[in-house]
């Protein structure tokens, strides 16, 4: 059984985090080396907090379970999509009717409205009911963007072991953090000076 942590410091975002909030959501859940797992979104309250931290959400939405619960479902079907997408296979489809549903429930365009005292106006409907569809919205099309952009060749899995993080590769980077980075440098020392000699 996987153990999960949820207040434990994270480590700084993978690169791409900051311009992709699909990548920060799919690196959300991150396992640590040991095999546990830090989880962002492991409570109502931590869901609010990433939520909020990102522009998705003001402090006082009340996140309840049943919303954390979607958003980690979301980032699951983001997931697969990144994986797909990095091993070079097929994308499941109940990943992409995940990310179009997701997409595809909240309206896209601004919707007129009428203020007596100054007249027409548009603006999006965001009613606190609505904060959870809004967000995964917003997710659902981040990824997509990320997908079919030009940034969508460097999407990778971080190489460092036991790392679960996706990151935008730069150069030759192949790892979302130093520490994944010096972790991985010092496994391949390690197998180098074990490596039996050849005759």
């Amino acid at each position: 059984m996987q153990e999960f942590v949820i207040e434990e410091p994270a480590p700084p975002p993978a690169q791409g985090e900051e311009q992709h909030l699909s990548l920060a959501l799919a690196n959300s859940a991150i396992v640590m080396p040991g095999g546990h797992t830090v989880d962002r979104l492991g409570t109502p309250a931590h869901t609010n907090r990433w939520l909020t931290e990102r522009g998705l959400a003001p402090v006082d939405a009340g996140m309840l379970e049943m919303c954390a619960a979607q958003l980690r479902s979301l980032r699951e079907q983001i997931r697969s999509l990144f994986a797909s997408h990095a091993g070079g296979l097929p994308a499941l489809p109940a990943a992409l009717t995940a990310i179009n549903d997701a997409m595809t429930r909240v309206p896209t365009a601004p919707l007129l409205r009428w203020d007596d005292k100054n007249g027409p106006y548009r603006a999006t409907p965001h009613p606190t009911t609505e904060i959870v569809d809004h967000a995964l919205a917003a997710l659902a099309a981040d990824a997509a963007d990320l997908l079919t952009g030009p940034d969508a060749e460097r999407l990778t899995a971080c190489g460092s072991t036991p790392c679960n993080r996706y990151l935008l590769r730069h150069g030759r980077r192949q790892w979302c953090s130093t520490r994944c980075g010096d972790r991985a440098r010092a496994a391949r020392a390690y197998a180098r000076r074990t490596q039996p000699k050849a005759e």
